[in-house]
């Protein structure tokens, strides 16, 4: 009896650990470009840092997607930019003490797009987080 139930346990425990890894793999690019209905919880995201910094290091995504910029407004904290024909507001927010969200949302209000505009944006951010901000010297 004590066998069946540690065989039993060791079946679940496998099961879980293979679907985890197959749960846990990344998104193809098809999966990334597929407009789908997006969840709002999937498009915000909280960090450990000041808001003034944040949002430089939401910019700094945005451009490097090379998303169109047409409007940003530091002392709000919002920067509206267009990717794939659609117009998206990235808004940053204090939340504490070296704590801020960023949240990205479609300007129309409709949350069906392709889930790897925020997606890359949230990645670039989480690995350019420990970058130090610097002052560009003028020419």
């Amino acid at each position: 009896m004590e066998r069946t139930i540690r065989y039993i346990f060791a079946l679940i425990i496998i099961f879980f650990g293979i679907s985890g890894a197959v749960f846990s793999e990344e998104l193809t690019v098809q999966q990334l470009t597929t407009p789908t209905n997006m969840d709002f919880s999937a498009c915000t995201k909280s960090y450990n840092m000041p808001a003034e910094n944040l949002y430089y290091l939401a910019l700094d995504s945005i451009t490097a997607n090379k998303f169109e910029i047409k409007e940003l407004q530091s002392k709000m904290g919002y920067i509206l930019f267009k990717a794939a024909n659609k117009e998206f507001l990235a808004t940053v927010a204090y939340y504490g003490p070296n704590k801020s969200i960023l949240k990205i949302t479609p300007a129309n209000g409709q949350y069906y797009f392709a889930p790897g505009i925020v997606l890359n944006v949230f990645k670039f951010i989480d690995l350019n987080i420990n970058e130090q901000i610097k002052d560009i010297p003028k020419a």
